[in-house]
């Protein structure tokens, strides 16, 4: 006795919701769009914070195992000392900014929202007392991390060709991780980089499995 064959003419069931941390097409153009705010956000911060405050948000930065600061992770990877600092940031912080978003602005906003507060608070755990650590230089180690950390997990054509272009470029930067000029945070490009691995693997370590097919 055979099932009676499902009726083509219904129309499909809606499926549930769709995550903005799903992955999906590549989105250029909201990629472009935030990149955009996060670049000229950084550099207006920077005029105002020169012109109108006289360098006084620097205070801002994290202040390593000083309690009342802690928060200060969220508003340090913003922060620049001077336009120098922040003119040598910057290309890095666009291109490897807008390769990380282009997977999807939501997806973007969870890595670099994981990078801030998780090597943010490692620097204030772990970096040299009596010193003020700022720059989006953790941010550039962290989405570096991130990019070489999906095409390990993923290993899709795209995702190892996006690792392997972000590295050729940036890869360079990795000898920021060891400690040298005590005027350079060292610890926040270390610990920005382990918060990018993490993402990573939080949002990209476990593949989809692969149907099985039944034979016969």
């Amino acid at each position: 006795m055979r099932s009676p064959a499902p009726d083509r003419s219904a129309p499909p069931r809606p499926g549930p919701p769709r995550s903005p941390l799903a992955p999906g097409r590549p989105q250029i153009g909201p990629a472009l769009g935030i990149t955009a705010v996060l670049v000229v956000g950084v550099w207006a911060q920077e005029l105002v914070d020169l012109v109108v405050f006289d360098g006084d948000l620097d205070y801002y930065g994290i202040e390593p195992r000083n309690p009342g600061t802690f928060w200060h992770v969220l508003t340090a990877p913003f922060l620049h000392a001077d336009f120098a600092h922040l003119i040598a940031n910057t290309v890095p912080l666009a291109v490897l900014g807008f390769m990380s978003a282009v997977r999807g602005v939501g997806r973007f906003l969870a890595v670099t929202l994981l990078i801030a507060v998780v090597g943010g608070g490692l620097v204030w755990l772990f970096a040299r007392g009596d010193s003020v650590h700022l720059g989006a230089s953790e941010l550039i180690f962290g989405y570096l991390a991130y990019l070489l950390g999906v095409g390990w997990w993923e290993r899709t054509p795209a995702a190892v060709g996006v690792a392997v272009v972000a590295f050729v470029l940036y890869g360079g930067i990795l000898w920021g991780v060891v400690p040298g000029n005590p005027m350079v945070s060292w610890e926040a490009h270390l610990f920005g980089f382990l918060a990018g691995v993490l993402a990573a693997l939080l949002l990209h370590g476990r593949r989809p499995a692969r149907p099985v097919e039944r034979a016969g």
